[in-house]
């Protein structure tokens, strides 16, 4: 069995990925952005589904359990599809930024990368989401499921939302990584939806999949407000950013930089 890429040379290829995305143009950007959130929905739609069919026989527990494996699918098509997911673009750009010597001028281009791609994938998924809050889009009952979770999602209390927000920027952020170790498609596959099935299972808050989760709220029920989506948003982006930064990219950074500098001795 072949052996996994030393953490020198997967932050190597993370660095190289990340100068690409900074290297993106607008249009790129938008349109990997907008992809990415229309993708994600399906894995929303999907957990809804799942969850919907399997809670009458098996009860509420199993049910979330497996409409947890039917979320994967979505990560897989963002992974698999290329796209840009706010989170997912964290650990090689930021590789990339550190590494260039002039730093200013990729401080920014990061910035307009996640400003651009955040946007765009929630306005993507809102795209989605609207085309799937149409009565009679998809099977009897998932509607009610989608309104359910938005609504366990927005009772949640500020400080849970915040720290579901931190393990989910370091799961999507590990993802990043783990994904530059990957020699093959296949598992590149596995490793997606592996990932996506333990965001939704806990589930924790990664504010673009919340966010939509919780525009889904708002058009199929009557107990979640705009409020709540942009309370979500704020709380759960800081905790990813936390998660993803600092948890996740910095100290992955900090090892390879260490053993650079251990080898130079």
């Amino acid at each position: 069995m072949a052996q996994p890429p030393e953490p020198r040379e997967i932050y190597r290829r993370a660095t190289e990925e990340g100068e690409r995305r900074l290297a993106m143009s607008p249009l790129e950007k938008t349109s990997t952005g907008f992809i990415a959130g229309i993708t994600i929905v399906f894995g929303i739609v999907a957990f809804a589904m799942a969850e919907e069919l399997a809670r009458p026989r098996l009860g509420s527990a199993l049910a979330h359990l497996i409409g947890a494996l039917a979320f994967g699918i979505g990560v897989v098509f963002v992974v698999v599809g290329r796209s840009e997911l706010f989170t997912e673009n964290f650990f090689g750009p930021v590789a990339a930024v550190i590494d260039r010597q002039h730093q200013s001028s990729a401080w920014i281009q990061l910035g307009q990368l996640w400003v651009v791609v955040l946007a765009l994938n929630l306005v993507g998924g809102a795209v989605m989401a609207a085309i799937f809050s149409v009565e009679g889009t998809l099977p009897t009952g998932a509607h009610h499921a989608l309104a359910e979770a938005a609504r366990e999602i927005s009772t949640k209390s500020g400080l849970a939302t915040f720290t579901r927000g931190i393990a989910a920027g370091t799961l999507l952020t590990l993802l990043s990584y783990l994904l530059h170790a990957a020699e093959s498609t296949g598992s590149r596959i596995v490793l997606a939806y592996v990932v996506g099935f333990f965001l939704a299972l806990g589930p924790f808050d990664h504010v673009v999949v919340s966010g939509l989760h919780l525009l889904f709220g708002v058009w199929l029920g009557d107990t979640v407000s705009y409020a709540d989506v942009g309370f979500n948003l704020l709380l759960a982006g800081a905790g990813n950013l936390v998660g993803g930064l600092l948890l996740m990219t910095l100290t992955h950074t900090a090892q390879v930089k260490g053993a650079r500098r251990g080898g130079n001795e």
